[in-house]
């Protein structure tokens, strides 16, 4: 019986990239042209300035919260995210005045990767869920 040793490849420029914006949301691994789309609402972020501002503020001034990563799969041209958004909801969002709950809400967000940064991001977000956690019905 032969025996078959499966070895770890090293990551490549592009996953390491990923893993670290997964992390971070550092701007630096986003193009300066990329778009965000929220596909829930249809709303666009375009820009890497823009998508800092809306990161910011999504992450740190409307709530308290980060990306609980559950699973990710990354190429060269691809990535994809399985996360959940856990945090407190500290200020205004989504015309909602800060409740100081706490939401867990499931999401996925697409990517496509050019040169090693983000391009293009689709980004599916459970919207309803969060609202019912904000509202007490969740």
């Amino acid at each position: 019986m032969s025996q078959v040793i499966i070895e770890k490849m090293p990551l490549t420029e592009v996953q390491q990239n990923m893993e670290s914006y997964f992390k971070t949301h550092d701007v630096k691994y986003i193009a300066t042209d990329a778009v965000f789309i929220n596909m829930g609402t249809g709303e666009r972020t375009e820009g890497r300035e823009a998508v800092a501002e809306m990161l910011h503020y999504i992450y740190h001034v409307a709530f308290d919260a980060i990306a609980d990563i559950t699973s990710s799969i990354i190429t060269e041209n691809k990535a994809l995210l399985e996360a959940n958004f856990k945090g407190k909801h500290i200020a205004e969002f989504a015309g909602l005045a800060a409740t100081n709950k706490v939401v867990s809400v499931p999401f996925c967000i697409s990517y496509d990767l050019e040169n090693g940064l983000i391009k293009e991001a689709r980004i599916y977000m459970l919207g309803d869920v969060m609202f019912k956690q904000l509202s007490g019905n969740g």
